[in-house]
């Protein structure tokens, strides 16, 4: 028997937010004092946040290993959080391992800033400027609008899932592949005037708390030149956070004019450089992951894997590296390839979970499917929430005779899942063995 396709046309449901008795209502902007369509309460953003950001993170290689820099950055988040309009939400401050230029937020306060964004910034009040704008985003519940709108919108179409955020990018497709939930699925994309609004408070963050207002204009100096000479790593950046000529001609007044008095204020180069000097030892190696990254999109396996070859011999522990590595075998179907790959990347960082779930599709291919089984049971247990670690496990487990333990994963699927591919090959099975009937 062959493995059944699992990937090409999945559809994955974000959260589980019931269009019965659901009621439009306003609520004021925190920012603003004004009244915001809103079908989302704080407590209800802090929640959509927990369901959502954990498979973000991953999907962007898990928290970077770098305490010390994990660290800086959050603590340069914290200080600006205090300042904000909502400083009682949970905020978190992630540093995740990604190559591409991006950093986002979800709507409870979790915000994150890739390897790839933190070597383009030059210092600290550049990060501050970055993390502000992020703030002013959960602070003017632009997140929670967007997940609003997009619960609308599915109410009208009579679907119970919500779902918010851009396309994949880059490695979305090969993630799918594996039933991943790919890198940007769960990410808004905002509005330009959502853009101007957070280009504000993160300048009014980032004075208050003691930054030159010359690091938001910085921070949109390098914004504008990413944007006129796009790569495959700024891709995400941008169908997110549309850039502008207006919207850097702004920020520039508005540090001449209404922060001028602030210009003296530090922008903190050296103290930057200081803690990150561990990362850009691996520059070089990020950026040939960048580009790697750029031509497995495009299918070009065989200058991608040249490219991670060079990535890996200048940094042979980095975990992305190692599962971007790991994708591209797979890709190319060298599945014990893949695996090996997949398996170093687990030894590295064993508590991350994408490492493991290569490894499971890389031995389902290759029919071990004990193996394939035990990797999917420690993604669940790492990762948990994603109904596709059900179905794999039940298909290991018919595949190794053990019917009703399979049974047990394949219901457990379909009480999740109930269209597709997946959900008519579970319930068949069902039927067939006598646990459903017609």
């Amino acid at each position: 028997m062959n493995i059944p396709d699992l990937s090409r046309r999945d559809f994955i449901k974000l959260t589980g937010l019931t269009v019965a008795g659901m009621a439009l209502g306003c609520a004021v902007n925190p920012v603003t004092g004004r009244s915001q369509l809103m079908l989302v309460s704080e407590d209800e953003e802090v929640q959509l946040d927990r369901q959502s950001s954990p498979f973000q993170l991953s999907a962007d290689y898990g928290m970077v290993q770098d305490s010390a820099l994990a660290a800086y950055v959050s603590g340069v988040g914290m200080r600006l959080a205090r300042l904000t309009h909502r400083p009682q939400m949970p905020y978190a401050f992630r540093t995740v391992n990604a190559v591409y230029v991006n950093a986002y937020a979800f709507p409870g306060g979790t915000i994150a800033a890739t390897r790839g964004i933190l070597l383009k910034l030059r210092n600290e009040a550049e990060l501050a400027a970055l993390l502000g704008h992020e703030l002013g985003h959960v602070n003017a519940r632009h997140t929670a609008q967007q997940a609003s709108k997009g619960m609308i919108a599915q109410a009208l179409l009579g679907s119970v899932a919500m779902i918010a955020g851009a396309t994949s990018q880059a490695l979305g497709n090969i993630a799918s592949q594996m039933g991943m939930i790919g890198a940007g699925v769960f990410l808004a994309t905002y509005s330009r005037e959502a853009e101007r609004q957070a280009d504000g408070l993160s300048m009014d963050y980032a004075v208050r708390a003691g930054y030159s207002p010359e690091g938001c204009t910085g921070l949109m100096e390098m914004l504008k030149s990413l944007s006129k000479n796009r790569s495959g790593a700024v891709e995400l950046l941008f169908s997110t956070h549309p850039m502008s000529e207006e919207r850097y001609q702004n920020m520039v007044d508005e540090a001449a004019q209404k922060y001028a008095s602030a210009r003296k204020n530090p922008l903190y180069r050296e103290r930057y450089m200081d803690n990150t000097a561990s990362l850009r030892t691996r520059q070089a190696a990020i950026e040939a992951m960048q580009k790697a990254e750029e031509e497995l999109a495009k299918k070009q396996y065989g200058s991608a894997e040249g490219r991670l070859r060079q990535a890996l011999s200048l940094a042979p522990e980095d975990y992305a590296g190692l599962a971007i590595m790991a994708k591209c075998q797979y890709m190319q179907e060298r599945y014990g390839e893949a695996q090996r790959f997949a398996r170093q990347a687990t030894q590295v960082y064993p508590n991350e979970a994408q490492g493991h779930q290569i490894c499971a599709y890389a031995c389902m291919k290759m029919k071990k499917f004990d193996m394939a089984y035990q990797d999917f049971s420690t993604v669940e247990r790492l990762l948990p929430g994603n109904p596709d670690n059900a179905f794999s496990k039940g298909y290991c487990l018919e595949q190794m005779g053990r019917i009703p333990d399979a049974a047990r994963e394949y219901q457990r699927y379909i009480q999740k899942v109930q269209e597709g591919d997946k959900a008519r090959y579970a319930y068949q099975r069902l039927v067939q063995w006598g646990y459903v009937s017609r």
